[in-house]
């Protein structure tokens, strides 16, 4: 059976073609990747991508959402569309469909895709084990988590919205940071720090403590000059991303009473060679009374190029098996 996958985030929406079939996927069509901000809805994102094909669309759809799936309007948390689950059989011409929260897609496909798409990133070097809780978090747009629980031959993803728990500094430089955003926030989230957009506060904060004064750049700029070395209070503000991405993944997996932790979203690939040399394992283990527990969890990278299509489609097989 074949579906129409789709993975929209806060600032791109995906599709492909997905052939499922017995629960799982069985092969994901090239990707195409528009721009959410140059497309007034899902419906017209939908016609632009139907408009590259010489073909008719399936009538059915996988949709993962950067949102909470709660009644029938969801609005995205960093995306100003507005989506009708009821309306998608009219405006899509979906005959059936899934759609679910982004991470929880995710999570479909930490547990659909077999062990070469994960990378070692800290602990034990085995595979992902076969029962028990994986806890799936991952920085893009913001900061996604869900939890797959394994069990015998069987899966269930739990989507949550884990990214928005307190952010707990544990240092100076943390406490100053945490400072400069709740002046701004009132209330610090982990996402704040731990998605892309984060490193804009903490660069303005690392070079404030430098006593530099810094030209207003966005998000982008910083870990584009981070990435390419150019600039050292930006590359600081990288290690220190990777500091703080290493102390909330490592919280999670406590809270979640994991015994295994993937890492997602296209900014951990980016980010994924500084991840090993940083400090992310020292402040993952960190956890006082805790530190042999969460010494012995595997945490990995997911590596393949569209999770968030391919789980998507992964939920809308297991849903329609």
């Amino acid at each position: 059976m074949e579906t129409v996958a789709v993975d929209i985030g806060g600032t791109h929406a995906r599709f492909a073609i997905a052939e499922v079939a017995g629960g799982r996927v069985v092969h994901l069509g090239e990707p195409m990747t528009l721009k959410t901000a140059e497309h007034a809805s899902l419906q017209t994102a939908w016609q632009a991508f139907a408009a590259t094909l010489d073909r008719p669309l399936p009538a059915a759809a996988a949709i993962s959402v950067a949102s909470p799936i709660t009644g029938d309007v969801i609005r995205l948390t960093n995306n100003p569309w507005v989506i009708r689950p009821s309306l998608i059989p009219e405006r899509l011409g979906a005959g059936i469909y899934t759609i679910i929260n982004d991470f929880g897609a995710v999570g479909h496909a930490v547990a659909q895709l077999p062990a070469e798409h994960f990378e070692h990133l800290c602990g034990p070097d085995v595979p992902l084990p076969p029962a028990g809780v994986t806890t799936v978090c991952g920085p893009g747009t913001g900061l996604g988590v869900a939890q797959v629980l394994r069990a015998a031959d069987r899966y269930h993803v739990l989507p949550t919205e884990g990214g928005h728990i307190d952010y707990a500094p544990l240092d100076a430089i943390e406490d100053a940071l945490v400072h400069r955003l709740r002046a701004i926030f009132t209330r610090v989230s982990a996402e704040r720090i731990c998605a892309g957009p984060g490193i804009v506060a903490i660069y303005e904060t690392l070079a404030a403590l430098d006593g530099r004064a810094v030209p207003s750049r966005n998000d982008k700029e910083i870990w584009q000059e981070a990435l390419e070395g150019s600039d050292p209070i930006a590359l600081a503000a990288l290690d220190r991303f990777c500091l703080a991405l290493g102390a909330v993944a490592g919280d999670l997996a406590l809270a979640h009473g994991a015994n295994a932790v993937v890492i997602a979203g296209g900014l951990g690939l980016r980010i994924n060679d500084h991840l090993l040399r940083s400090g992310f394992a020292h402040r993952f283990i960190a956890k006082g009374r805790f530190q042999s527990l969460m010494a012995a969890i595997p945490v990995k990278l997911i590596t393949h190029p569209q999770p968030g299509l391919f789980g998507a489609a992964a939920a809308f097989a297991q849903e329609h098996s």
